[in-house]
């Protein structure tokens, strides 16, 4: 088939659906792997080519998704602050969430 610039799937990663496109990075939840090497994701929802839509019940067969680990990133600070009125408690924490920095290299039908 050929590939058309506007072609995009529905993945699965971590849990978490992501739309990807190809050549794009998207960051998933922190996953246990190396940085540079190459990931294949299977649990590919939706597929769309630019001319036809593959729905997958639940997936499509066949299909899969190619991506590189770059690296694992920290979001932003959360910043979470808890205070009861007149009793002196303040409690003041933060959090900053763990990704996954993928490049997504190829959609195969």
């Amino acid at each position: 088939m050929e590939k058309s610039s506007n072609m995009y799937a529905i993945v699965e990663i971590a849990g978490s659906q992501f739309k990807v496109f190809p050549e794009r990075y998207i960051y998933a939840p922190i996953l246990d792997y190396t940085s540079g090497e190459i990931l294949v994701f299977d649990k590919v929802l939706l597929v769309d080519n630019g001319l036809d839509i593959f729905v997958g019940t639940p997936t499509v067969n066949g299909a899969s998704v190619h991506g590189v680990a770059m690296e694992n990133v920290k979001g932003d600070k959360i910043v979470v602050f808890k205070k009861i009125r007149r009793k002196g408690y303040k409690k003041k924490q933060g959090h900053r969430q763990g990704f996954t920095k993928l490049l997504i290299k190829e959609i195969i039908i």
